[in-house]
């Protein structure tokens, strides 16, 4: 348990070293998310009726930006030999990765989604729950992503088939954190959306780092 927490803090360290891509990430969503008022005018009904589409679609394409990077540094310089040597199982690394990932993507992503939200008018009963759908919608994106970045690791055009692999699985987590979002919104019932992202994410977190495993392991190999 020591060494996955290690691994936790080695993620924590790297990011800090090479911060350009936190904060490439933050600023993508930010500066992406506030490009819609420009564009479709500061109308507050309009910008509130669209807001939790947008935000969710820059959300999910904020957090698969450090994706591709996230495991081809430790693969291309051979490190990634030396981890599976640890005596932790591959599962656990990938695991410790992905959790690495969220606590420098999906973390600030939320924070910075809270003055965004107050940019598109959301009532401040919504914010809560909104943040709270976000956490666990942008923990989904990372495991998903570990998980298919770790399937095509070492393949020749991984870059291509990333984006292939990764938006198909991700589709309900968009379509499930906005219906929450705009349920909230239009006072309706957002309970049952609230419980399918979480049934989502019940599943994501043991299977997702199992498969990232068996990838890491045949990259490896």
């Amino acid at each position: 348990m020591s060494i996955f927490f290690h691994l936790i803090g080695r993620e924590l360290r790297l990011s800090l070293r090479y911060g350009t891509d936190s904060l490439g990430t933050i600023l993508f969503f930010v500066l992406t998310a506030s490009l819609f008022p420009l564009a479709l005018g500061p109308e507050p009904q309009l910008l509130q009726q669209i807001a939790p589409g947008i935000l969710w679609v820059c959300s999910l394409l904020s957090a698969l930006l450090p994706l591709e990077r996230q495991f081809n540094h430790e693969y291309e310089d051979g490190s990634l030999d030396q981890l599976l040597l640890l005596g932790i199982p591959a599962f656990g690394i990938a695991l410790a990765k992905i959790t690495g990932h969220w606590l420098t993507t999906g973390l600030p992503l939320l924070f910075s989604s809270v003055p965004l939200a107050l940019m598109f008018n959301f009532p401040y009963h919504a914010i809560p729950i909104f943040t709270a759908s976000l956490f666990i919608g942008t923990a989904c994106l990372s495991l998903i992503g570990g998980m298919t970045t770790c399937i095509s690791l070492g393949a020749r055009r991984n870059a291509f088939l990333l984006p292939l692999l990764t938006f198909p699985l991700l589709t309900p987590i968009l379509i499930f954190g906005t219906m929450i979002t705009d349920a909230q919104l239009h006072n309706l019932d957002f309970v049952p959306h609230f419980e399918l992202l979480g049934a989502c994410f019940a599943i994501a977190l043991p299977l997702c780092p199992l498969v990232a495993g068996v990838g890491l392991t045949l990259a490896a190999e």
